[in-house]
C-alpha cells in the first residue's frame, strides 16, 4: 500500500489518488514510467516525479523516518506492511492518575517476535525505554494518540517518540467498529487466557497497588494482562490494515 500511495504529494487528496489508480497508476514506478497522467497537468507531473523519486530513494536506503515524515498521521496505517520489521506494539499501565500527575507502572513492548515488559522500580527507565524504542520506526497502539503516547511524553519529556504511529482505535472507527479494545477483540474472535479474561484498565490499576502492598500474584496477573493487551494488537493491526487497504486502496492491491 505504501508504494501505491500518492496522497503525500502536495495537492493530492483521496479523490485524485483514486483517479490515478483508475488510470492504472497503482505504483510509484508506474507513475514515473508514464509521461502523462490525465488527473494532473504536465508541470505538476514533473514536480511530482521528483517527489516520488525522492520517496523511492528514501525507501531503498531504509530511511524509514524520512518516508514516514511525508505522510500525515491519519495515513500512517499505509506504512504498516512496508514497516513490518520495524514495528513495535506498545501498551502502558498506570497508577490511575492523569498524565502529568500519575505514574507509568508498566510498559509492554512486542517487536521482532519478542515480548519485553518494563516495570516501575525494576527496569523501567528513560534510557532503557529509549534503547528499546530505538529499534523501531512504527509504533502500533490502541488509542495511543489519546493515552499512551501523551502519558509517555509527560512522564519522560526527553523520550524520542518521533516514530510513525498506527492507532488501531481510529482505524477501527474508520471501518465502523465501536467499543474498546476488548470489545473489538471479542468481535474478531481474539482470545485471552482465563487468568486475565474480563479484566480492564481499572483492574490493572488495582493489581498494581495490590502488588506494591506485597501481593506477588497480583504482579504476575498484571504482567499477563499487559502482555495480552500488547500481543493482541498484532492480529488486530493485520486485520485493520487489510480492511483499510481493501476499502481505500487500489483494486489491484
Amino acid at each position: 500500500m505504501l508504494e501505491s500511495s500518492f496522497i503525500f504529494l502536495k495537492g493530492i487528496g483521496e479523490t485524485t489518488e483514486q483517479r490515478l489508480w483508475s488510470e492504472g497508476l497503482t505504483h510509484w514506478r508506474q507513475f514515473l514510467e508514464t509521461s502523462t497522467a490525465l488527473s494532473i497537468g504536465p508541470a505538476r507531473k514533473a514536480l511530482y516525479d521528483r517527489e516520488v523519486e525522492r520517496a523511492l530513494d528514501d525507501l531503498r536506503r531504509a530511511q524509514w523516518r524520512k518516508v514516514a515524515g511525508r505522510f500525515k498521521a491519519a495515513h500512517h496505517w499505509r506504512l504498516f506492511e512496508a514497516f513490518r520489521k520495524r514495528t513495535v506494539f506498545l501498551d502502558i499501565e498506570t497508577n490511575g492518575y492523569p498524565a502529568g500527575e500519575g505514574e507509568i507502572t508498566m510498559v509492554g513492548l512486542y517487536g521482532h517476535h519478542t515480548m519485553t515488559t518494563l516495570v516501575r522500580h525494576q527496569n523501567l527507565t528513560l534510557d532503557r525505554l529509549q534503547d528499546e524504542l530505538s529499534n523501531y520506526d512504527l509504533i502500533v497502539t490502541f488509542f495511543g494518540s489519546g493515552f499512551d503516547l501523551p502519558y509517555l511524553r509527560a512522564s519522560y519529556p526527553r523520550l524520542d517518540l518521533s516514530h510513525a504511529h498506527f492507532d488501531l482505535c481510529f482505524a477501527a472507527r474508520r471501518l465502523g467498529m465501536r467499543g474498546g479494545l476488548k470489545h473489538i477483540e471479542m468481535e474478531l474472535g481474539l482470545s485471552r487466557s482465563d487468568d486475565v479474561q474480563g479484566l480492564n484498565g481499572w483492574d490493572a490499576v488495582n493489581l498494581w497497588h495490590a502488588w506494591q502492598a506485597g501481593d506477588e500474584r497480583a504482579g504476575e496477573t498484571l504482567r499477563q494482562y499487559n502482555e495480552a493487551d500488547v500481543r493482541n494488537l498484532e492480529p488486530l493491526a493485520v486485520y485493520l490494515y487489510q480492511a483499510l487497504r481493501d476499502r481505500h486502496g487500489p483494486v489491484c492491491n
